[in-house]
């Protein structure tokens, strides 16, 4: 570590920096090495692609297959932004690149795209390989502190610290989820003292909380809820299919995720959220009333619940959770109530818990290119921009265009500088 930590104070002239080493930081490397340009990338931790390879324990999933309409649509209010910037390195790019590292990919049944094996690691370490015999040298543990008044960028390592200039920079510093494994948030102060205009860090693809009663909890907490569909109470999105989990907090699990942007948002403006539940999706309201008012002689209603339409002690109790006592007297209100529960989220999880982030630097604030209008030569790329996209590969998929377009930018950016 000693050689590379004084090795930093001796930036060569024509080298770039790259800031973060995740799989964005990674891509601009790639990009800008093939381009033939001195690539020296830092990095806090003590290896690269942490959350990468955790992200890839339960399978590592690349991007997704659906077609590029419905594709965009998942990035919500920054459609228009990022189209254009995934268009130049689409899923069909994405697999392509993959498949030159050596590893093949398959779409799984939910239209999800990931490696034949379903691990990161493989892929992680054929990607390195070929990073350093293209030139990339890897500088770790070295923590971003801020720029100097010389505008050099400053680095905590083991050695203390350095300062170097690079003639420009990129910062891929992630979002403000997982902190253990590298992406702390810790940068948005330091962006915003140099002037640029950061949107606060907010969970997204994150769990909430209920406040469910300790009987529900204790004999509940851990079970998933299988064949349901959901939406945003008083939305008029179409209920969603899926699948989540019941937790000692509240709710978190592959529907409530792809949720959670609507849910956040209503919770911020009204001080609670309703998520709306179908228990039985597949069972018309009709015939869920019908089966209500079948005779059920001696039999418990929770009893009569399961023989009628198969409704689970899970689903049951979640009913007793959210209703009052006299709705169960009334069928017409128990139908309405198993086609639509209302569900009271009263906050999301901390933001170290998600999956992902929503806010960070705001496109305003950049070009076309990603480059910062207020500061020639500082780029930036993937999960620190203002934008969110629900699981499925869509995050990876931003990560990886929005590098390329960083580094195509720099690239072109310093051409002319060099020139002029």
């Amino acid at each position: 570590m000693q050689t590379k930590a004084s090795n930093s104070h001796h930036t060569q002239a024509s080298s770039v920096a790259i800031i973060g080493g995740g799989p964005t930081g990674l891509m601009v490397a790639e990009t800008l090495a093939l381009r033939g340009i001195s690539v020296d990338l830092y990095d806090a931790m003590p290896s690269v692609g942490r959350k990468f390879l955790m992200a890839g324990k339960g399978g590592m999933n690349l991007t997704h297959s659906e077609n590029s309409v419905s594709f965009m649509t998942r990035y919500g209010e920054r459609e228009a932004v990022l189209a254009p910037m995934i268009a130049q390195f689409d899923a069909t790019a994405l697999r392509s690149w993959v498949s030159g590292l050596g590893i093949e990919t398959y779409v799984g049944s939910s239209g999800r795209v990931f490696p034949t094996d379903m691990k990161a690691a493989p892929l992680l370490r054929a990607w390195l390989h070929r990073l350093r015999q293209q030139g990339v040298r890897f500088h770790m543990r070295h923590r971003w502190l801020g720029w100097d008044e010389q505008g050099q960028l400053r680095f905590a390592t083991p050695d203390g610290e350095v300062s170097l200039s690079a003639q420009a920079q990129v910062f891929a510093l992630g979002g403000a989820s997982w902190a253990r494994l590298g992406s702390d948030g810790a940068w948005v102060g330091l962006l915003r003292q140099r002037g640029l205009e950061v949107a606060d860090l907010l969970p997204a693809n994150c769990g909430f909380d209920v406040d469910w009663t300790s009987f529900f909890k204790d004999k509940f907490a851990g079970q998933p809820l299988l064949t349901v569909a959901a939406r945003v109470s008083g939305s008029d999105q179409p209920m969603r299919k899926g699948q989540f989990v019941i937790t000692e907090s509240g709710v978190e699990g592959s529907l409530i995720y792809a949720l959670s942007a609507a849910l956040r948002r209503q919770l911020q403006s009204q001080g609670k959220a309703v998520l709306e539940l179908d228990l039985l999706p597949d069972t018309p309201l009709e015939k869920v009333q019908a089966e209500l008012e079948h005779p059920r002689g001696s039999r418990s209603l929770s009893s009569h619940l399961k023989t009628r339409l198969g409704l689970d002690a899970l689903k049951t109790s979640l009913l007793h959770e959210c209703l009052d006592k006299t709705d169960f007297a009334q069928t017409s209100v128990l139908a309405q109530a198993i086609k639509a529960l209302p569900v009271e989220l009263n906050a999301t999880r901390p933001i170290d818990e998600a999956i992902s982030s929503a806010g960070g630097l705001r496109f305003e604030a950049l070009d076309k290119n990603l480059m910062a209008v207020q500061h020639p030569g500082l780029f930036f790329a993937g999960e620190m921009l203002d934008w969110e996209a629900p699981t499925g590969g869509y995050l990876l998929t931003a990560c990886f265009a929005t590098a390329r377009v960083a580094a195509t930018g720099l690239a072109n950016w310093l051409e002319t500088h060099m020139e002029g």
